[in-house]
């Protein structure tokens, strides 16, 4: 049976993958120069000094796969949504970029009056109090040269009155963790 004229017409799918496969310089092959994922460091970040002496201090030298594509975009203000597997770095990305975009200073307790207190900037609300002590700890840990910076966490089954009290007063935290629940009773004051 001949060919018609329709089937001539299909495109020939092998002619692109050979255009592909030599770079599309015809019958030359090249090979590029690759920098493995994990050639940077965090210094490539440009992130805070005393972020940059924590990170050292932590041990890392490279960042994960999901830091090296995330941090950068964090930290521009970008939003981000970072998924990867247990263990890939994922809380060092949002910790990091939060600290890096935190400021020293404080807010009037109330207008009028002398009395200043920390003004809460970041809120991280996780499902579990395990996770909110565990994200704490990561939070401590990159914000040791930050002599300013207070990290809290809330959560149920603690007496509300003392967060409250904790969050008026004038040592109230910059960072606040918690369970949703808790982290809304709380924090409508």
């Amino acid at each position: 049976m001949a060919a018609t004229h329709d089937e001539d017409a299909l495109p020939d799918f092998e002619e692109d993958q050979n255009f592909a496969e030599t770079n599309g310089n015809g019958g030359e092959t090249k090979k590029g120069n690759y920098i493995g994922i994990h050639a940077s460091g965090f210094r490539d970040f440009l992130l805070k000094a005393e972020l940059q002496r924590a990170v050292v201090d932590c041990g890392f030298e490279h960042p994960s796969e999901v830091q090296h594509e995330c941090i950068p975009q964090a930290v521009l203000g970008t939003d981000v949504l970072c998924q990867a597997k247990s263990g890939m770095g994922k809380t060092a990305v949002f910790v990091l970029s939060t600290l890096q975009a935190l400021e020293e200073g404080t807010v009037a307790v109330e207008e009028g009056k002398d009395e200043k207190r920390n003004k809460l900037q970041v809120l991280v609300l996780c499902h579990a109090r395990e996770l909110a002590y565990q994200i704490k700890k990561e939070y401590d840990r990159f914000a040791k040269y930050f002599q300013w910076c207070k990290v809290s966490v809330v959560y149920g089954g603690t007496p509300i009155t003392k967060d409250k009290e904790m969050l008026k007063g004038t040592d109230s935290p910059h960072i606040m963790i918690g369970t949703p629940g808790s982290s809304r009773k709380r924090h409508s004051i």
